[in-house]
């Protein structure tokens, strides 16, 4: 049996609501598919209850301390600016960045979250976020919905949010799977 891929999204306080779950709906779609996915929510701390930006509580299924962070495929982080500082302000998160990164294996960001991956010391060359979040980082920023760079993949804010999973769902998962999640949620009628 092939083994499963695992992707850690990381849930902070103050996360941006609509990133997060277009990520982690998208990515439970294509594990639903592909049947070698595992969508690893955890939070930062023992409380799995964290509230986002716009008030709205989501349950973490882990503590980030009870995540075997060695067997890692991909990161993905949500944004929302105290999500984002939360996120850049714990050592493991920064480490299980730079591992994954140093292994050559996806490390994905969205909205303020690549200022996370700049804190990690792995931002470089071209990258999306939400405008005015690049100041102060190493690379570039460019107005795309998407952008990869290697196995670093950004995204520029909510609205992007479901096109950035589904192309963490083309890298970790197939391009078959991409297109049938792509054309079962509808995208080719987004102008």
């Amino acid at each position: 049996m092939k083994t499963s891929k695992k992707i850690l999204v990381p849930l902070a306080q103050g996360f941006e609501e609509a990133e997060f779950i277009g990520i982690v709906d998208v990515l439970r779609r294509a594990s639903e598919l592909s049947g070698n996915l595992e969508v690893i929510i955890a939070s930062l701390n023992s409380e799995l209850l964290v509230k986002g930006a716009n008030g709205i509580v989501i349950k973490a299924d882990y503590s980030l301390k009870d995540v075997d962070i060695e067997n890692l495929d991909a990161i993905a982080l949500a944004g929302g600016y105290e999500g984002m500082n939360n996120l850049k302000n714990s050592n493991e998160i920064l480490n299980i960045i730079q591992n994954l990164h140093s292994n050559g294996k996806i490390v994905a960001a969205i909205c303020a979250s690549p200022i996370v991956l700049n804190a990690a010391g792995i931002l470089e060359g071209e990258f999306a976020c939400y405008p005015g979040c690049e100041v102060g980082l190493n690379g570039t920023r460019i107005n795309k919905a998407v952008n990869i760079n290697k196995n670093i993949i950004t995204s520029a804010g909510p609205a992007t949010a479901i096109l950035f999973g589904l192309e963490l769902a083309k890298h970790l998962c197939s391009v078959e799977i991409y297109n049938s999640l792509y054309e079962g949620m509808l995208v080719p009628l987004v102008k």
